[in-house]
């Protein structure tokens, strides 16, 4: 499987996904918009997964390259590649698919939970989750979901937080991601964000809780065994 990754900042990178990967023996590729914006032949990809950055999906002009990623997903999509979206990641698939995203009432940075609604989901999908999970945040926008899609996780702040499309499209607005080193990035490079408040934490906080990096990694895997295991 020939995996691509769209990646937005450097300190946003795939975490827990790349171990995955290897451990399949998949194909890992990249576009670094930061560095190279250049447009990706989609045909050759198998799963494009979308991760996260500090921009917003409406920053196009900041950085103009925002406008060709949301084509390529959209054509990722309607070509019936396999695509994972993760906090910017969804929010760009949505925007892609013509859903609204805008700011939330509140941002939401830490360790928070999140309820599944596993009853809305097939059955193969439905068994992997818990009923809750305590996810890593770093949002401040969100989105409604797009059409056909199936919401299912949300936390008292957040309505949307991950949504499924069909058997081939998944976006999450949280980070199952994340290692103990591109959480200590992420914190590193975004310090100024950390002011505490009813939904986020302080720098101290968040490294404190890192007990649930490996829960959530291993919720991440089921979702690439889930998304990938119908692949020919």
């Amino acid at each position: 499987m020939h995996i691509h990754i769209f990646q937005h900042v450097s300190f946003e990178g795939p975490g827990c996904i790349l171990d995955w990967a290897h451990t399949h023996h998949h194909t890992v590729t990249y576009t670094r918009w930061y560095e190279h914006p250049m447009r990706t032949d989609m045909a050759r990809v198998d799963l494009l997964v979308i991760m996260g950055g500090p921009m917003s999906v409406h920053d196009e002009a900041a950085h103009p390259w925002l406008q060709a990623e949301k084509q390529c997903i959209l054509e990722a999509i309607q070509a019936g590649k396999k695509v994972l979206g993760i906090c910017l990641g969804a929010q760009l698939i949505a925007t892609a698919l013509g859903a609204n995203v805008y700011a939330n009432t509140q941002k939401e940075i830490g360790w928070f939970p999140v309820v599944y609604a596993t009853a809305l989901l097939p059955p193969a999908l439905a068994v992997e989750l818990p009923e809750a999970q305590t996810v890593f945040h770093w949002h401040g926008d969100t989105f409604d979901l797009p059409e056909g899609a199936i919401g299912f996780a949300a936390s008292p702040v957040t309505r949307n937080q991950a949504f499924l499309i069909g058997h081939n499209v998944i976006g999450l607005q949280y980070h199952f991601e994340a290692t103990p080193e591109s959480l200590s990035a992420m914190v590193q490079h975004g310090i100024e964000e950390l002011v505490p408040a009813a939904y986020v934490q302080d720098a101290d906080t968040i490294k404190s809780e890192q007990r649930y990096i490996e829960g959530g990694n291993i919720t991440m895997f089921r979702l690439l065994d889930f998304l990938t295991s119908n692949y020919e």
